[in-house]
């Protein structure tokens, strides 16, 4: 039986042990690894203040989760996951990524960062950086929809930098299948990211402007997409009219809008996909072998979808993070540079 004496020992060298294992995991003058643990000893709540923050979020904005996704997206595409995407312009200095047009006007969800930032830094200054909490947001937001879960790996740095040309050429809703699959291939993702991550427009709403060419002048033939659903296209027609505002917006998943599950693919299979970029996975010419295969699969078992999605979102999130100290920070405010 141990002693009190022996028994304060123990529990001081487990002390000491803890304290040495949070210094280590902290980090410091050097690149770290991403891990999962990254803020346990740091901020050990951040997960659950970033997910009250979008739980009080969604209450008002329904269309928020999807929305953080496409943030999370937008910026690792763009000289990795380094929250340069949040940064707003400074003449001369920093030409916002926001304004360029795959996110202009249409990148929505900034004050729901800010407002996360402002919890984190609250609890717990100078911790967490801004691209991990996309990356927070990105999980919280799928999970909080009827989606998976995964573990979220941490530890990235926010750039000090925008990149406004490579924010102008992320894979787009215009796109053709070799374009996409160029694009992914560009940062590191195969063909079954591609479509796994695709699978994000299972919630969401669209712009009608994104799908006016497939209803009335696809490829400048002046005639509807062909691989579009006669039904689909009537609907969308009523919703998009020829001369009406193509900034009304659509459910991406007519289905279940609001909910993250497979009937993304489901639709493919049909000709039911609303963008461009998204039939053509199934539709393309050569896309038969090569992607729509993998929306089969994905139509066939949710279970297979939501396991490939998870590992496409860490995959995602390892495009050139930004760990380096002395290239990278971590923000006080996500909309600017500290010190600026």
């Amino acid at each position: 039986m141990m002693t009190s004496s022996s028994s304060f020992r123990s529990l001081m060298a487990a002390a000491l042990v803890a304290t040495v294992l949070c210094l280590q995991l902290g980090g410091g003058a050097v690149a770290q690894q991403l891990r999962e643990d990254y803020y346990d000893c740091t901020c050990p709540d951040a997960y659950n203040i970033v997910k009250r923050v979008l739980i009080e979020a969604h209450k008002s904005d329904v269309r928020i989760y999807a929305s953080l996704i496409r943030l999370h997206f937008h910026d690792c595409f763009v000289q990795g996951c380094d929250g340069s995407l949040l940064l707003d312009g400074v003449p001369g200095v920093i030409n916002s990524e926001k304004g360029a047009p795959p996110n202009n006007g249409s990148a929505r969800g900034f004050p729901v960062v800010d407002a996360a930032k402002a919890a984190l830094e609250a609890a717990c200054p100078g911790i967490v950086s801004c691209a991990d909490i996309l990356a927070l947001a990105s999980e919280i937001s799928v999970d909080l929809s009827g989606g998976p879960k995964w573990g979220v790996l941490l530890g990235r740095l926010d750039g000090k930098t925008a990149d406004f040309n490579g924010a102008s050429n992320l894979p787009s809703p215009f796109d053709n299948l070799t374009m996409l699959e160029r694009k992914f291939k560009a940062v590191r993702l195969d063909n079954v990211d591609l479509v796994a991550l695709s699978g994000a427009h299972t919630f969401g709403r669209v712009q009608c402007r994104l799908v006016t060419g497939r209803l009335y002048n696809f490829s400048g033939t002046n005639r509807p997409d062909p691989t579009l659903d006669a039904g689909y296209r009537a609907f969308l027609s009523q919703r998009c009219p020829r001369n009406g505002s193509g900034s009304v917006l659509n459910d991406l998943d007519p289905t279940t809008p609001d909910t993250f599950d497979k009937n993304y693919y489901d639709n493919l299979e049909v000709n039911r996909g609303f963008l461009n970029s998204d039939q053509e996975l199934k539709s393309a010419p050569q896309a038969q072998g090569v992607t729509a295969p993998i929306v089969d699969r994905f139509a066939r078992s949710q279970d297979d979808f939501f396991a490939s999605f998870a590992q496409s979102m860490i995959n995602m999130g390892n495009i050139m993070p930004l760990t380096d100290p002395t290239k990278g920070e971590i923000r006080k405010n996500c909309r600017k540079v500290n010190g600026s």
